[in-house]
């Protein structure tokens, strides 16, 4: 087990409302879990160190910065070799446009979310980006109908 953190009960409360509100106060954050603000704040200090609260971030509408468009994306390889495969996961890695990349097991090799403006400015992706890129076997996109549950 080595450094792991043992949670209790208000542990995981401080963590399921931090995580429907990342900007709550100490004070706040207290009051909901039954708590004073210093021993809170300790707890939540102890919950950053050993790694369970990993950062705090805001939620961004994609809209409104230009990315109202999300594709999901299926990458199959052909590649068995290490150099290309490192490669194409840097290439793919640095685009802007790809916004999760993971490295499956079985098939696809990879998945891809990409966020771009909107059905054009994907096929431009699509064309200029992962067409032809070496090691590429196949890609195929997924469109959203509707969002059901997201993060």
């Amino acid at each position: 087990m080595g450094n792991e953190l043992s949670l209790d009960g208000v542990d995981r409360e401080i963590l399921f409302h931090l995580s429907q509100d990342g900007r709550l106060t100490n004070v706040e954050l207290a009051k909901r879990v039954g708590l004073t603000p210093p021993p809170c704040l300790r707890r939540l200090k102890r919950l950053e160190e050993a790694g369970v609260i990993t950062g705090y971030r805001a939620v961004i509408n994609p809209e409104a910065v230009g990315r109202g468009l999300e594709v999901m994306v299926d990458v199959e390889v052909y590649a068995n070799d290490l150099k290309t495969i490192e490669t194409l996961e840097e290439t793919l890695a640095s685009y802007e446009e790809v916004i999760e990349f993971r490295r499956m097991f079985g098939r696809p090799d990879y998945f891809l979310r990409v966020a771009v403006a909107d059905h054009a400015a994907y096929n431009a992706f699509l064309t200029a980006k992962l067409t032809g890129l070496p090691g590429i076997l196949r890609v195929e996109s997924h469109l959203t109908m509707k969002k059901i549950k997201t993060d």
